[in-house]
């Protein structure tokens, strides 16, 4: 019988990841990450420690609560900080789960002799006949996670389970009230853990280490002065409302250049592109190809994407160039490009520079 630590938030999906592993014959070990609080002691929604231990009491498995505030602080919020700085949209729930969940939980599965990881995302994990390991779309394509997840190593995914990716959230719903789960209600968190109130601004304005860059020029593409904006932290790629300027049509933000302090903007048409670079790629279902090399995938440009086919061209090592089949809306530095196949297994990935 397999050991397996879960890793648990307090939420219906890792309680039904457990539950389902302990039915497959699986000895579960329960664990929760506390990676985040708040000055008043709030616990972010990913480590609400009461709910989860009333879970394990259910199961009847053992938990365990380890703090990660720090390696949270310095591979997640701090990073987030200084990318919103610099003009960035950042995506720390990729970071966090490469470098603070899983290395967390592949530690403590070492020490508590644990052959397995496991976690409730809605994704699964496929050993391909070239052996190696990569995350594949879940079926409930509304839920899927597997862009979250695509910078998680071979060794990491040789060691990791996910049960839902066959599932879909309302499958997952019904498996928790039918085994009296007391989550199976539990609305989901929609929010970044350490922001709930959704006010990214406000956080980096309280956290900030440097100095924050203050107000500054709104600019049309060609470089024209159409008004003053309150801080490049207010803005990202795409956004339209919260703009305070009015231009007679609608206006969106193209680009953010911390070097100058502008804000560009412009009419909805310019916020498509043919292509995109992408830096920092990391490679699942295939070992990192030669210079020159391009591969095809679906390629999408944010978690909510629906995905665009493309040609992905390596550029250098850790480099790609991507050019999109049709234009794709508002791919915002800071955030990532992951490429699937066919069968919707993810290729790769990597932060988006422009």
């Amino acid at each position: 019988m397999a050991r397996v630590i879960v890793g648990m938030s307090g939420g219906v999906d890792s309680a039904v990841a457990a539950y389902l592993l302990k039915q497959q014959g699986y000895e579960v070990i329960g664990v929760m990450l506390r990676s985040w609080v708040a000055e008043d002691g709030t616990e972010s929604r990913c480590c609400e420690i009461d709910d989860a231990q009333r879970i394990a009491w259910k199961l009847d498995i053992p938990f365990h609560v380890y703090n990660c505030l720090s390696e949270f602080r310095e591979c997640v919020t701090r990073p987030f900080v200084r990318d919103y700085i610099a003009g960035l949209t950042p995506n720390p729930c990729i970071e966090c789960n490469r470098f603070v969940k899983w290395e967390k939980l592949l530690y403590i599965a070492d020490v508590m002799q644990a052959e397995y990881v496991a976690t409730g995302h809605y994704a699964s994990i496929e050993k391909l006949p070239n052996g190696r390991f990569c995350v594949r779309r879940a079926i409930h394509t509304e839920k899927d996670q597997a862009y979250m997840l695509y910078k998680l190593s071979q060794e990491q995914l040789s060691r990791t389970l996910m049960p839902l990716g066959g599932y879909t959230k309302v499958e997952v719903r019904r498996i928790a009230a039918e085994a009296g789960l007391p989550v199976a209600d539990k609305p989901d968190s929609q929010e970044i853990c350490f922001v709930p109130d959704g006010d990214y601004a406000a956080y980096v304005e309280a956290n900030a280490e440097s100095e924050i860059p203050g107000e500054g020029n709104f600019v049309d593409e060609s470089g024209r002065v159409l008004g003053r904006h309150k801080g490049i932290i207010h803005y990202t790629v795409g956004q339209r409302k919260g703009l305070g300027i009015a231009l007679g049509h609608p206006a969106y933000i193209k680009r953010i250049d911390a070097a100058t302090n502008e804000v560009t903007v412009a009419e909805e048409p310019s916020l498509y592109a043919d292509g995109i670079v992408c830096r920092d790629v990391n490679y699942q279902s295939i070992a990192e190809p030669e210079e020159g090399a391009v591969l095809r995938g679906l390629t999408k440009v944010r978690y909510h994407h629906g995905g665009q086919s493309a040609d992905i061209e390596v550029t250098a090592p850790g480099t790609v160039r991507i050019a999109f089949d049709r234009p794709v809306r508002a791919a915002a530095p800071g955030q990532s490009a992951v490429w699937y196949d066919e069968e919707g297994r993810v290729i790769g990935g990597g932060i988006i520079v422009g």
